[in-house]
């Protein structure tokens, strides 16, 4: 079964040829996410980096200021507005969440209320958790909610290079982890009764920890599983498949590879990535992506995409047997900031330098 799967991999990927389409026709500001409404198909929201969400149908001329956080958010590097994300009962309650970099270079996530569709009150803020950042990298930036009703936040290891005070390994502290807090009880949230540390010895918000800087993660629509990808260090970017009171390794390990193992543990009480791949050939920064859930690409269904910042290329990550084979898609040779899936399974890719494409034949 093995042996036929390697063959299959290896037949398409000769004659799988995909483009990138610039379907929207429009340019933005260093845009760093994007996301479909969850009341009216084709409206996407895109976040600029320096602190504004627009607002866009296919087939508009021009985008809308949905929220503009320009006074509050500090914007460069690898701080700003990162993420958003729709409260699942948003239908009925109007609620979204942001995740930005704060004048005092604190990450923080906030709720707002949305007027309609085409505007949110910038006056109706509620942080629900401000978490201080020791340097202006590895902010982290991710938020969604998961299958399960809760909101996984992910925070970077606090930055600088190498973990100076090996936050990730540090469970009394949220950096180097992802979260999962419930916003719908408590105030401003509470903590789920099955987080790994909520009974104690750790900080009970910590779904899994070991992380350098998780700019990424998504769910799988149909499975559920999370995925993440990871900002190396030095030589590796890595994928990871994340699960709850796992730690994923960070410093101790970068990749498979040891880091620093100074005051680690043996390397089977840590969790290594599904994928990994080396910084060369112009590879800096993996970023995150999907799993490919659409019905346009059938030979890409059930696999993870992803790409690189600096090279622009995208990969589709197969499991084959008990091992992931990664297939290079395409060399886009755009500065990739992030990928987005629309409700039919449909996958973009956004350039940092301004444009938004489908990915498409």
């Amino acid at each position: 079964m093995v042996s036929f799967l390697v063959l299959l991999f290896f037949t398409f990927s000769f004659s799988l040829e995909l483009k990138l389409h610039d379907v929207f026709g429009m340019s933005f500001t260093k845009p760093v996410f994007m996301i479909e409404s969850p009341v009216e198909k084709n409206r996407f929201y895109l976040l600029e980096q320096n602190g504004v969400i627009k607002t866009f149908k296919k087939g508009d001329k021009a985008a809308k200021v949905f929220l503009d956080l320009r006074d509050r958010v500090e914007n460069g590097g690898e701080m700003g507005l990162l993420g958003m994300a729709f409260h699942p009962k948003f239908v009925e309650n109007g609620y979204l969440f942001v995740y930005y970099t704060d004048k005092a270079m604190n990450s923080v996530v906030a709720r707002f209320k949305a007027l309609n569709a085409q505007k949110a009150d910038p006056t109706s803020e509620k942080v629900i958790l401000k978490l201080k950042q020791p340097f202006s990298n590895h902010n982290g930036g991710m938020i969604a909610f998961g299958p399960d009703g809760y909101l996984y936040v992910a925070f970077g290891d606090g930055g600088s290079a190498g973990d100076p005070y090996n936050h990730a390994q540090n469970v009394q502290t949220l950096l180097g982890s992802i979260i999962r807090i419930d916003v719908d009880r408590g105030d401003p949230y509470s903590v789920p009764s099955d987080n790994p540390f909520a009974k104690g010895s750790g900080k009970p918000e910590i779904y899994a920890w070991g992380l350098r800087n998780p700019w990424r993660f998504s769910f799988d629509r149909i499975t559920g599983e999370l995925w993440v990808g990871d900002v190396g260090q030095d030589r590796w970017e890595e994928v990871n498949l994340v699960d709850k009171g796992k730690n994923y390794g960070w410093r101790c390990y970068e990749g498979n590879h040891p880091y620093n193992l100074e005051g680690c543990l043996s390397r089977d009480n840590y969790t290594f990535p599904v994928y990994e791949y080396p910084l060369r050939d112009g590879n800096c920064a993996v970023i995150g992506g999907y799993v490919y859930r659409g019905k346009k690409i059938k030979e890409l269904y059930g696999a993870y995409l992803f790409g690189d910042y600096c090279s622009g290329r995208i990969w589709a990550l197969f499991k084959m047997g008990e091992e992931y084979k990664a297939l290079l898609l395409l060399d886009a040779s755009i500065r990739i900031s992030s990928f987005a899936e629309d409700t039919e399974g449909n996958l973009y890719v956004l350039d940092l330098g301004g444009k938004v494409y489908l990915l498409g034949d």
